[in-house]
């Protein structure tokens, strides 16, 4: 994600969208030259060093992107453009998690539009997905209290309103939680990290727990996992989606900065948290430039 906003110079604000036009339009060294440019007028700007990391990585050139992606991070530690997740990808790691202030950022960015580009330009089906696994698992069941878990602006909430009746919804970003809340859908929403919220909640408190697309920011899911089967009750639903790795057995961040889980993986940390495996198939909830992206679709019971 390109941060925006502005580095208190009006010339340096100035070629940094033009620096910015030209990573959109792909002339990588007319955005490097650009970009160095901004931070001779701004060298204590993140946002600069973090574009020229970009420009630079395109190009090829990974020890400069790297040393660039580092000074964006040295100058914004909350890392809000997701510097770190760059790095990981430079260094062939595998991080546990994006950054809060990242994934915070990313979606209150994306609040206004989210809904709109994720079925319209994704055709994303995650929600719908998981309804009809739920459904078929526990047909015509109304669940006591669901847990919407990375809620965001509701969409999950829309379609599963009629399965649950009381209903909980968490997000990292506080204007998707007011997207959200505009819809009249939950019966308590909070902006809360996701980990955060879980260890809040009363022990065996709800019967349904379910997570669209929300495990891509997430690489190592043990801990949420064991804090799901906490707040579950004995007998109680967790259902999700994530995008699948095909080799290996652990997770990996992808070139799109998102998490894949290996379906060995997820079996291991369903088995340690105490939950069985209903279900765990093969689903794409979304496409990226046209092409279905690989995924999983998880229905757990808490034993």
């Amino acid at each position: 994600m390109t941060p925006t906003g502005s580095s208190g110079d009006l010339a340096a604000d100035r070629r940094y969208r033009w620096a910015l036009g030209a990573l959109q339009e792909r002339d990588f060294e007319a955005a490097r030259d650009l970009f160095g440019q901004v931070l001779e007028l701004a060298p204590h700007w993140a946002p600069g060093w973090f574009g020229l990391g970009e420009a630079l990585e395109e190009l090829g050139r990974r020890a400069e992107a790297t040393a660039a992606f580092r000074a964006a991070l040295a100058r914004d530690p909350e890392d809000c453009a997701g510097a770190a997740l760059r790095l990981a990808r430079l260094s062939g790691e595998s991080p546990a998690l994006a950054p809060r202030a990242y994934v915070k950022t990313l979606f209150d960015q994306y609040a206004e539009t989210f809904d709109r580009h994720l079925t319209e330009v994704l055709a994303y089906r995650g929600p719908q997905i998981l309804l009809d696994a739920v459904e078929r698992a526990a047909p015509g069941r109304v669940f006591a209290h669901m847990l919407d878990l990375g809620c965001g602006a509701g969409l999950a909430g829309e379609f599963f309103r009629a399965k649950a009746a009381r209903m909980t919804g968490v997000d990292l970003a506080p204007a998707m939680i007011a997207k959200a809340r505009a819809k009249n859908l939950y019966d308590r929403l909070a902006a809360a990290d996701l980990l955060d919220f879980l260890d809040q909640e009363p022990a065996e408190s709800a019967d349904l727990a379910v997570a669209a697309d929300v495990f891509v920011y997430i690489g190592d899911l043990a801990p949420v996992f064991a804090s799901v089967a906490r707040v579950l009750e004995k007998g109680g639903v967790f259902a999700f989606t994530t995008q699948s790795l095909p080799n290996g057995s652990g997770f990996a961040l992808g070139a799109d900065l998102r998490f894949a889980h290996s379906q060995a993986y997820l079996r291991a940390c369903a088995a340690k948290a105490g939950f069985s495996v209903q279900k765990l198939a093969p689903a794409a909830t979304r496409k990226d430039r046209g092409a279905e992206t690989p995924g999983w679709l998880a229905l757990l019971l808490k034993s």
